[in-house]
């Protein structure tokens, strides 16, 4: 925190930031702490190392027995609700890789700033899944159902230039 401004970093450079259940749960204690003090007005996130985020935790998938309970935990700990419901006062600052929740969860922010190196990728039909982390709501919004439908079918990527073109992101640094 400095004055009134929260820094959040997610910190996995080793793993390109994968969204882990760690993350995940950090991240959403960090979100909690700009939901509950009226003093910071201003919420930054960002990525350590070479990129924002290469999406979920590959290695953590499928390791639960109790479907039902996994899914509960996520949706009790979603951080994409809570982005969204402070999208006012959240900004997310992307480089390089921003990759599955890399970009569904920063979509949900009032602002969305890239660097111009920065791609974007929605590969999980290549896994037999669709975005999980809320894209298809907070992407849906910024960019609209037939782009939401070209990135999740295609799982090609797109650049900074295109993702401003479209209202991915609202500027380019």
């Amino acid at each position: 925190r400095k004055d009134n401004t929260l820094s959040l970093t997610l910190n996995r450079p080793e793993q390109r930031n994968a969204y882990s259940i760690a993350v995940r749960d950090a991240l959403y204690e960090g979100l909690e702490i700009q939901a509950n003090d009226p003093s910071l007005e201003k919420t930054i996130i960002r990525g350590a190392g070479a990129c924002f985020c290469t999406g979920g935790a590959l290695e953590e998938f499928g390791l639960t027995d109790n479907i039902a309970s996994a899914h509960a935990v996520r949706t009790s700990r979603h951080v994409g609700r809570l982005i969204a419901m402070l999208a006012d006062k959240i900004e997310c600052h992307l480089h390089r890789a921003c990759i599955g929740s890399g970009i569904e969860l920063p979509a949900f922010a009032g602002r969305v700033v890239a660097q111009e190196n920065t791609y974007f990728q929605l590969p999980e039909i290549t896994m037999g899944l669709v975005p999980g982390a809320g894209g298809t709501v907070s992407i849906l919004r910024r960019i609209g159902r037939q782009r939401l439908a070209y990135l999740a079918l295609s799982a090609k990527r797109i650049k900074a230039e295109s993702a401003l073109a479209w209202g991915l992101i609202d500027e380019i640094a």
